[in-house]
């Protein structure tokens, strides 16, 4: 009904703006074209005072109603998210200003300059001071905006802490996968062609890799301790994905042969986060910010930040994937085996006994 009667306004106001139009050109008609321009020129000036008005108290009523479904200032879940919240309310600082002091100028301008008998135009066609300074601030301003963003930047590209953990995030159409380090804290080498969902290897784990038997495959959702440091190492197995962590203001893409990494640390808890929202359904969220198919909407992955004592619990519940892909494979393999030879010599033996009876028959 909301989005009937929306579309039900824009109708009858572009209606209204037509038959307006229409009955302007026929006004021209009949006082005359120079009359029918003076007099459209000051309806025009007194609509965009009210285009002013009305935008401002837009801006306000958007930023009052839907401020709640915004990702708030001051929310992030990570250290890196703090910085770039603070790149933000800077960048937000500094262009609202500018828009505010742009905007009303020109629409009043317009207003309250507009062509009359009493009043003769003053053209102002050069100005070396005004150009230099509307020149020089704004690159300023944009050159410090951009320092902080790059600097921000090759901080969660570049070399993690020592004590960092490391996860490896893969995404394909339209899903996540997670591989966790064993306890010799080094993931396993893969190559894409010894991927094969039937042998349960779907990330091409190399099994003759000695450091990919104790590597954790897991389909979600992804588990990170809170207040310690996590390198992510991000790939894709078919089409370009990207990683978009917004609670924690962190993207990343995910392109097919060639990993990306980043690093961060999670410092609230999802526990944190519930009682912070109000939210009991709460989690942290994995988007694909990247266009990858028709399910690119439902490709969602979640997020468990937890304390170190939760991780370990979880961490003990979960078998190595070459366990599950290789080793509990060969010994269900091995009893057939054993099964099948020692059928033989009961098969050979019935068929020798059997020998004399046909003999007998004969």
């Amino acid at each position: 009904m909301h989005t009937f009667l929306l579309i039900a306004i824009l109708l009858l106001g572009f209606i209204i703006t037509f038959q307006i139009a229409r009955a302007t050109e026929f006004v021209s008609v009949i006082q005359g074209e120079e009359r029918t321009r003076k007099q459209s020129n000051r309806i025009n000036a007194f609509l965009l005072l009210v285009f002013l008005i009305v935008g401002l108290f837009g801006v306000y009523w958007t930023h009052h109603t839907l401020a709640d479904k915004t990702l708030g200032l001051g929310t992030s879940a990570s250290d890196h998210g703090i910085k770039v919240d603070r790149m933000l309310k800077y960048t937000l600082i500094a262009t609202g200003i500018v828009f505010f002091v742009t905007q009303i100028l020109l629409f009043w301008y317009s207003f309250k300059y507009q062509e009359r008998e009493d009043r003769k135009p003053y053209y102002f066609p050069h100005n070396n001071k005004l150009e230099m300074i509307w020149t020089v601030v704004p690159a300023i301003v944009l050159t410090i905006l951009i320092s902080f963003g790059l600097v921000y930047w090759y901080q969660i590209t570049g070399a993690a802490p020592e004590n960092a953990a490391t996860v490896e995030i893969t995404g394909s159409q339209f899903k996540w996968e997670f591989r966790y380090p064993g306890k010799d804290g080094v993931l396993g080498k893969k190559n894409y062609r010894y991927i094969d969902e039937t042998q349960d290897n779907s990330l091409g784990l190399i099994w003759d890799d000695a450091a990919t038997h104790d590597d954790i495959v897991s389909g979600g959702p992804l588990h990170l301790v809170v207040n310690k440091p996590v390198k992510l190492v991000i790939g894709a197995k078919d089409v370009i994905h990207s990683v978009g962590l917004p609670h924690f203001r962190l993207k990343m893409d995910a392109v097919p042969g060639t990993p990306t990494t980043l690093w961060f640390t999670p410092i609230k808890t999802t526990k944190d986060m519930i009682k912070e929202t109000g939210n009991e359904n709460f989690v942290f969220e994995i988007a694909c910010d990247q266009m990858c198919g028709a399910g690119h909407t439902g490709m969602r992955g979640e997020i468990i930040v937890e304390t170190q004592e939760e991780y370990d619990q979880w961490m003990a519940t979960q078998k190595a994937q070459y366990l599950t892909a290789v080793v509990e494979k060969q010994a269900a393999a091995k009893p057939a085996v054993a099964d099948s030879s020692a059928k033989k010599p009961a098969d050979s033996t019935a068929t020798t006994a059997a020998k004399p009876d046909s003999a007998t028959t004969k």
